[in-house]
């Protein structure tokens, strides 16, 4: 459990740094740097399984699940400053960034290896490209990270800006368990038992969406919105 808090405690401060930056320049451009940032890290990262010891029970899901989780507090932000369509324009520029990095890690693994290096196997396994998996990747991102906006957006129009919480939470939470049940039914129907790995990614990302809450607030301060 520690190491968890440690994880979304150094992870989350990097958008406070994003935040004093749309003070400094009112514009989101690091925000949306640590946004593809993260993206990236996270698809990186999704190719070791960890064990996620929360007390009374541990989960196994991706590493990246975490970094993954805070991308959607990173939309909100964004959200909240500069409207849905800035938050649109970054989900696309992320999408283009994960299209650019598979292709190159494709060229990776095909490009033949020098006789002398003996790793070529290791690489393969770790970043060999699986389609399946990859195209559950792209379509659950594209749909979840759309609808948190959309949500979002939504909210803050019928509340005419007021209860923060609720349109961080009740657009994070949804798209959360919606990435989910997309990228594993998509991923895995078929392969290996869906549920217990839906029930494990959803509960450990609604636990950092429940955290986010406060650094919500903390980052609209710190851009200086009231």
């Amino acid at each position: 459990m520690f190491i968890l808090i440690l994880w979304i405690i150094g992870i989350t401060s990097f958008t406070l740094l994003g935040s004093w930056y749309v003070k400094k320049y009112n514009k989101p451009d690091l925000l949306i740097a640590l946004y593809v940032t993260f993206i990236l890290v996270a698809q990186i990262l999704a190719i070791k399984i960890s064990a996620f010891d929360l007390g009374f029970k541990t989960f196994f899901a991706p590493s990246g699940i975490l970094v993954f989780s805070i991308t959607y507090l990173l939309t909100d932000i964004v959200n909240e400053k500069f409207g849905r369509r800035e938050v649109q324009k970054m989900i696309l520029i992320a999408f283009i960034s994960q299209v650019a990095m598979v292709f190159f890690f494709w060229l990776g693994v095909i490009f033949p290896a020098a006789p002398f290096w003996q790793m070529q196997d290791v690489w393969k396994q770790i970043f060999g490209l699986v389609p399946r998996i990859v195209a559950a990747s792209w379509i659950a991102f594209l749909i979840s990270e759309n609808v948190d906006a959309i949500i979002f957006s939504y909210f803050k129009t019928k509340t005419k800006g007021r209860y923060l919480w609720m349109r961080n939470a009740f657009s994070s939470l949804p798209a959360l368990a919606l990435d989910s049940l997309l990228f594993i039914t998509i991923a895995f129907l078929g392969v290996s038992p869906i549920w217990p790995l839906i029930l494990g990614q959803i509960t450990i990302k609604w636990l950092v969406g429940l955290i986010n809450i406060p650094f919500m607030y903390f980052n609209k301060w710190v851009m200086g919105n009231k």
